[in-house]
């Protein structure tokens, strides 16, 4: 279980890539400073539990599935990503329960820069559109933020101009500093994860549908 404050700005040292799995090893050195094997570890958003452990990183193994429903699968050696390592009893809870499950990938579709925050603008399909509110959480690449807009969902709220759900995010200027975040543009992917709460309540309504 994890918060969405991300803690550590991580760097791919090395991808193995097999042919229904890979192996990434990550430059880590705040995260391993207290871990063991078997911990997990939270990359993008992806929980990922730590393999092998180096002087300054971990390695770990993403099977074929996370790297199908996850961006995981677009990284490349030298890329950076998100760390935040697994929340301990008694933390305090700075952004939201993330579980580190990725629900889906977003595309971003638009990017307004401002002096010193930024809005972006995702594309979401229209099964999690649903999920997402106005002023709720949602998990981006592994970061709590807070829904700043959203898109019509059963004729409620704003369309698209094409009719397609989107969601936006507005990102202060510590997200835009401590995260990876700050380098997207469009056409780049995310992993998403909606909250744990909207899903329990769609899928209770459905029960009762």
């Amino acid at each position: 279980m994890f918060t969405g404050i991300i803690e550590e700005l991580g760097r791919i040292s090395s991808i193995e890539r097999h042919d229904t799995d890979a192996r990434l090893t990550l430059r880590a050195p705040l995260s391993v400073s207290d871990a063991r094997i078997g911990d997990s570890i939270s990359v993008d958003g992806v929980c990922l539990t730590v393999a092998e452990l180096l002087d300054d990183g971990f390695t770990a193994d993403v099977m074929g599935e996370t790297l199908r429903a996850s961006a995981l699968g677009d990284r490349a050696e030298g890329e950076a990503v998100n760390l935040e390592r697994a929340m301990r009893l008694g933390d305090r809870l700075g952004g939201h329960i993330v579980q580190g499950h990725i629900d889906t990938t977003s595309e971003v579709l638009e990017v307004e820069r401002f002096d010193a925050w930024r809005r972006i603008r995702f594309a979401i399909d229209p099964a999690h559109a649903r999920l997402l509110v106005d002023k709720g959480s949602v998990a981006v690449s592994g970061v709590s933020l807070t829904v700043s807009a959203v898109s019509a969902v059963n004729g409620v709220g704003r369309a698209g101009a094409d009719g397609s759900p989107w969601f936006e995010v507005s990102l202060i200027p510590e997200t835009l500093a401590a995260t990876t975040l700050g380098d997207l543009g469009v056409g780049d992917r995310v992993n998403v994860e909606t909250d744990i709460l909207a899903r329990h309540v769609a899928r209770l309504a459905g029960h009762q549908a």
